[in-house]
């Protein structure tokens, strides 16, 4: 048996504004953008209503294709994340300072940094809150 990671899919609001994130600063690129039909899995897999319209975009890491994506949900108020975070997306990245610094200058919500150390490398992380509540962890990996 094989088991294969394909991607994470996050429902936001608006999809220009989470490209701006996703896109933009941590560099997915494109792979395609396109309306979801109403017969689309997605409306039963997250229990979306019928008369929501659906845009679905997926994008490529430079490893591999169409490893995120991103659902728009339009015309129904999406629900508010509160709390304790269920789940949460990690990313590598190779400057989280950077990284970071861009992220704190959407006004976004951002953890303090952590680092930790073994004799074969550094490890920095460092999390922060989208604009529609998903929890996504950063970390850059310095070997020694």
């Amino acid at each position: 048996m094989s088991t294969y990671y394909k991607r994470i899919t996050l429902c936001v609001a608006d999809l220009e504004k989470s490209l701006g994130i996703y896109r933009d600063i941590l560099g997915f690129t494109i792979n395609y953008i396109q309306p979801s039909e109403k017969d689309s899995f997605s409306y039963p897999v997250f229990n979306i209503p019928n008369e929501a319209d659906l845009n679905f975009a997926t994008m490529d890491s430079p490893e591999q294709e169409r490893t995120f994506a991103l659902t728009e949900i339009k015309g129904v108020p999406l629900p508010k994340q509160e709390g304790i975070y269920m789940s949460a997306s990690v990313i590598k990245v190779d400057d989280l300072a950077d990284v970071i610094t861009k992220i704190k200058a959407l006004g976004l919500e951002t953890t303090d940094v952590k680092t930790d150390e073994n004799e074969y490398a550094t490890f920095i992380e460092q999390a922060f809150v989208d604009y529609d509540g998903h929890l996504i962890v950063l970390y850059q990996l310095m070997e020694k």
